[in-house]
């Protein structure tokens, strides 16, 4: 259920990696249910704005705020953070040596103390969710990318966190695997799950973004709902952006 209090801001944050300014002044805010899409060339800051946001990554000005609280602040657990902030990353990063289930109910066992019965049960409806109910008791070898960065999206799910980050999911996945991990995507979008998406795929976009954020050398250049972005009401940069990858 959508509220007009913003889930996540972020505002006016600074980021640099040595003499590199890697963030500038980036300012966005996530409403509840939203989904929003960043695109941009690589190097713009995309994926270290998302690490900023689950604290991989400490930032040098301004802040952030999840449900109201400040969680750059020093007192503020980064692990603890993460059971409301899950994050799928481009590798799948599966333990080799646990089958998809096992993936699955490893966290909900170790960090929420959730019993192995109840844990088992969640991740078998996981697996339906994420369209692939016959693999349970597969190992990560035996799947395709596809299958294993969704068993990977299922694993973040069984936190039951508050927002989901998705850090460029399908960019290593070969093309005939990217439809099946974006239909998740957009699965989870329309049942209002709350994410922010870096990714180039524009048809995921079209589906599922509530809003379109366009980034630049560090900076959000653009901001943009979904119909005006694809209408055309963008600037000439992020137009010339999305031409490139359309075509």
């Amino acid at each position: 259920m959508k509220t007009d209090k913003p889930l996540l801001e972020i505002i006016g944050v600074d980021k640099h990696f040595g003499n590199q300014h890697v963030l500038k002044n980036c300012t966005l805010s996530v409403k509840q249910g939203e989904t929003v899409v960043l695109i941009g060339p690589s190097g713009s800051g995309k994926s270290t704005l998302l690490r900023c946001v689950n604290l991989l990554e400490s930032i040098e000005g301004g802040s952030i705020f999840f449900r109201q609280s400040d969680i750059t602040q020093s007192n503020v657990e980064p692990h603890r953070l993460r059971q409301d902030i899950g994050m799928v990353f481009q590798n799948y990063e599966l333990f080799s040596h646990l089958t998809a289930a096992e993936n699955i109910m490893l966290a909900p066992m170790t960090v929420l103390g959730i019993n192995r019965a109840e844990a088992e049960a969640q991740a078998l409806e996981l697996l339906s969710k994420v369209r692939i109910p016959d693999k349970a008791d597969s190992f990560p070898d035996e799947l395709s990318g596809g299958q294993q960065q969704r068993v990977a999206i299922a694993r973040a799910l069984a936190m039951k966190p508050k927002l989901m980050l998705f850090d460029e999911p399908t960019s290593a996945l070969d093309p005939e695997m990217i439809r099946e991990v974006v239909d998740v995507m957009a699965d989870l979008s329309a049942e209002g799950m709350t994410s922010i998406v870096v990714t180039h795929e524009m048809g995921f976009a079209r589906r599922a973004a509530n809003h379109i954020v366009f980034m630049e050398n560090g900076e959000i250049i653009e901001h943009a709902t979904r119909d005006e972005f694809f209408g055309g009401s963008v600037s000439q940069r992020a137009q010339r952006f999305l031409d490139q990858i359309l075509h």
